[in-house]
């Protein structure tokens, strides 16, 4: 499906029926990496309407005049208004996907019924993350050393270097990461590398103060892109919120054990439900 816009034309998978849920993947993802994070816990609980954009400029959307972040959140908001014109919503929002996110919460606060941030990026410029030093959890250099150079670049830092874990990561990277990468208009990088354009231009943390609809805020104890303490700082902005901090776990997560996110997310809905029977 797609939604044509000013600023951009927005292609968009929908799954089952009732209310609708918004997935946003993280900067230069795609949709398809957020389907078997969510379809397996949703395939099995009805009631619920999920849609999933690709952002501008990535994935099978393109951009028409995307030259900074407040492009984006605009065209993301006209896509909501059409889409789902004066409704109630549920968002969530992975990575870039969560700051992106928690804008959307602010710029329609009425609409938004529930929040769920996953690793989220609070705060866009890298260079003022909090980040924790990259240790693996489990260290075994006889199982890397095959791999050429190029391959160890690819892989990056594997935080539990098993069999198992290093199988999912490198499936990952290769069926839904690498492909969704190189899909990306070229702006994607641009921006990323310009903390001028990367992050909105108001003062987000101060907005997002006060929003009391059911959310779920998970960061990863070991993630090197985003961290995890600076999610801590915004939960007093939502008095709602469970917040949890996943140990063995880094950006990718929930990779090893998406049965605790199963958990967690059918936690948040149930928080979701009964907050609309005035529970």
């Amino acid at each position: 499906m797609q939604c044509d816009l000013d600023r951009a034309t927005i292609h968009y998978e929908e799954y089952g029926q009732g209310r609708p849920i918004v997935f946003l993947h993280g900067w230069s993802m795609d949709r398809r990496v957020e389907l078997p994070v969510y379809e397996p816990i949703f395939s099995v609980r009805g009631g619920w309407r999920r849609i999933y954009p690709d952002l501008p400029g990535m994935g099978r959307s393109t951009a028409k005049r995307i030259d900074c972040q407040d492009d984006v959140l605009e065209a993301l908001l006209a896509f909501i208004d059409r889409v789902l014109p004066g409704e109630h919503f549920v968002l969530c929002g992975t990575s870039l996907g969560g700051y992106l996110a928690r804008a959307i919460a602010v710029q329609r606060r009425e609409q938004v019924a529930g929040l769920l941030l996953r690793v989220p990026a609070v705060i866009a410029d890298t260079a003022k993350r909090t980040l924790p030093p990259f240790r693996p959890l489990v260290h075994d250099e006889a199982l890397l050393a095959p791999f050429g150079t190029d391959e160890r670049t690819a892989l990056g830092d594997v935080l539990v270097q098993s069999p198992t874990y290093l199988a999912a990561h490198r499936r990952k990277l290769r069926d839904l990461v690498q492909p969704a990468i190189a899909a990306n208009a070229p702006f994607v990088a641009e921006m990323r590398g310009d903390p001028r354009r990367y992050g909105l231009s108001f003062d987000l943390a101060e907005a997002e103060k006060g929003f009391t609809r059911p959310t779920l805020i998970i960061a990863a104890r070991q993630d090197i892109t985003v961290g995890y303490r600076d999610a801590w700082d915004i939960l007093e902005s939502y008095p709602r919120a469970t917040f949890a901090v996943i140990d063995r776990a880094d950006h990718g997560w929930p990779l090893e054990s998406p049965r605790l996110l199963a958990a967690l997310v059918e936690d948040w809905l149930d928080r979701i439900e009964l907050s609309e029977k005035g529970a």
